[in-house]
């Protein structure tokens, strides 16, 4: 199994319960430094963070539906960073990638992209449970030609479900690392961390933390 800190070094530390409040996201930051895990990703609203020294601030971006006004995304997108966020987790229109407009999922991402230009790291929620392969790969390549880092699994709200093997192994393979590979939704423990580590993820989104990185050697 891959070591315990290094995998650590993977994690995306999450808390995105709409009801989350002001002294769980202090508690998660805390926790984040304990665990030494890459970042945290919170909501927009608890921007920015307070003793975040050491560990990476990520939030999320027309979340978590993804059906946003694409000017809508983008400003909320320019906001988190001029908060302190390094890195945006944006949702794509899936309801644009249902229909095959691939232009228009495109166009969303680039203007997020746009707003939040580099060194803002751009992962982008593709909802991989609620596509199909051809879509995934599609999603993928709209990602990748409107300039993100990332391409991630899930938000972990849909009802289709969060992560799996089969669509980080495809996202992997679609990108063939040009882009990093975020897994995330319903990880919650080491050995599905692993599985999805050993498909190709390059960070792992995870709420569970403490919890999947027990499961882990020290060495």
């Amino acid at each position: 199994m891959t070591p315990r800190a290094a995998v650590a070094q993977l994690i995306d530390h999450t808390l995105l319960k709409p009801e989350a409040t002001h002294d769980q996201v202090a508690a998660l930051v805390a926790e984040a430094k304990e665990l030494g895990v890459l970042a945290v990703c919170v909501s927009p609203s608890h921007l920015p963070l307070e003793d975040a020294e050491g560990v990476v601030v990520a939030t999320v971006c027309g979340f978590p539906s993804g059906a946003h006004h694409s000017e809508v995304k983008a400003a909320e997108a320019a906001r988190c960073v001029a908060d302190g966020a390094a890195e945006v987790d944006m949702v794509i229109n899936l309801a644009a990638a249902y229909e095959g407009d691939w232009a228009r999922v495109e166009a969303d991402i680039a203007a997020v992209r746009a707003a939040a230009p580099a060194p803002t790291v751009l992962k982008v929620i593709i909802e991989s449970a609620a596509l199909d392969d051809e879509q995934i790969v599609a999603a993928c390549r709209a990602a990748e030609a409107a300039g993100a880092d990332f391409v991630k699994t899930s938000t972990g709200f849909h009802p289709a479900g969060g992560a799996s093997v089969h669509a980080v192994e495809l996202m992997a393979r679609t990108v063939g690392g040009r882009l990093g590979v975020k897994a995330s939704g319903g990880i919650r423990d080491a050995a599905a961390a692993q599985a999805m580590i050993d498909a190709g993820a390059t960070r792992l989104g995870l709420s569970a933390s403490a919890a999947v990185l027990d499961g882990f050697p020290e060495a």
